[in-house]
């Protein structure tokens, strides 16, 4: 109801005065590693085209293309802002092939194809939200389908509340292609590595570009990283094995080039998108980088590594723990691990004559 049984002062109003036309969009707000989650938990146009047999990829350019009034309202400002990030849960069609759940992730510039931050946290969700008919004690697997692929979490469960850590398995990760010369504009040609792990991203050492992960203005870290992303999608063609749709370069992660085997953590901060800046070390960054260093032989299988986040100090672990094919790639399996939380609900409404009804992006 847009409104409840108040006594005429507005005291038990349940929604504020909104269009009949408008959405009245209710989420669930998390954060992994401060990386902000806003869940979706049901889109019915979403779940309506998946029902048509849309698969997952197609249901993503379907609801870029005639939804996305849904992604700007709540990843821009007012109701968001230029670091929000979204997920809108999908059952039914789109979550076929055992999956308890299919998800479609949102961010200020559009829709990325893996997210490891959003995954660990709708692991809780799914299990809390009853998305999970028949979760086991002490940890349930929640398989989840997502652009890139099937994807399962593992989440601590006591019979009635999800909890901490929850750890993943990623889809088939592997190196694209490894000191990889690149004309960066203003830096000249530096090396940089591109790994995959569920999406496609640029690495290098901060220092390259005259920088210092940990201490380098996050300005600076910005505009550098950012003119890497634009010099490599100039200059190399990435390929996927499976579909062209996912063969896009998502950003560029600056390192503190601690690549080899260590028991001290090594800190990152990733620019993607529009030159969003990840809070969290980067579930699917953390994916891609172990696969590279398994790739040059600086680790081993099951030799988790710690990954700081330069930008909140939130930390994630990460470890290949199997070897494997995909295409022509040599391949592993990551497990990442990390911490996600509870902030509240809300509910948005929507006043037609606002013209900034669909939002604004400022940054």
């Amino acid at each position: 109801a847009a409104q409840g049984a108040g006594d005429g002062d507005g005291a038990g109003r349940a929604l504020p005065p909104h269009s009949p036309s408008g959405a009245v969009l209710q989420t669930v707000e998390m954060h992994t590693g401060g990386e902000p989650l806003r869940i979706i938990p049901r889109l019915e146009a979403a779940e309506q085209a998946a029902a048509a047999g849309l698969s997952l990829l197609s249901l993503r350019r379907e609801v870029a293309a005639r939804q996305d009034h849904v992604r700007r309202a709540l990843m821009h400002e007012p109701r968001g802002h230029a670091g929000m990030y979204g997920a809108v849960v999908v059952r039914g069609g789109a979550a076929a092939d055992g999956a308890h759940l299919a998800v479609l992730f949102l961010h200020c510039a559009g829709y990325s194809a893996m997210c490891g931050h959003a995954v660990m946290a709708l692991g809780r969700f799914a299990l809390d939200y009853g998305l999970v008919p028949a979760p086991t004690r002490p940890e349930s697997a929640v398989r989840l389908r997502c652009p890139c692929g099937p994807v399962t979490a593992f989440v601590p469960w006591d019979g009635h509340r999800s909890g901490n850590p929850v750890r993943f398995h990623s889809v088939p990760a592997f190196a694209a292609a490894t000191d990889l010369a690149i004309d960066v504009p203003g830096h000249g040609s530096v090396l940089v590595d591109i790994g995959y792990g569920g999406t496609f991203y640029a690495f290098l050492n901060a220092e390259l570009l005259g920088l210092d992960v940990c201490s380098s203005k996050t300005r600076d870290l910005v505009s550098a990283a950012s003119a890497v992303t634009e010099a490599v999608k100039k200059q190399f063609k990435l390929h996927h094995p499976e579909s062209e749709d996912l063969a896009f370069l998502y950003g560029t992660i600056l390192t503190d080039g601690k690549d080899a085997f260590s028991e001290e953590p090594t800190t990152n901060i990733c620019v993607f998108a529009d030159e969003q800046v990840d809070r969290s070390p980067t579930g699917s960054g953390v994916t891609a980088r172990i696969a590279l260093q398994y790739h040059k032989g600086l680790i081993q299988l099951d030799q988790t590594r710690t990954f700081r986040s330069s930008t909140t100090g939130s930390l994630f672990t990460g470890k290949a723990v199997k070897a494997t094919k995909f295409g022509n790639y040599n391949a592993v399996i990551v497990e990442v691990s990390g911490e996600a939380f509870y902030t509240g609900t809300a509910t948005f409404t929507v006043e037609e004559e606002d013209p900034l009804k669909h939002g604004f992006f400022f940054k």
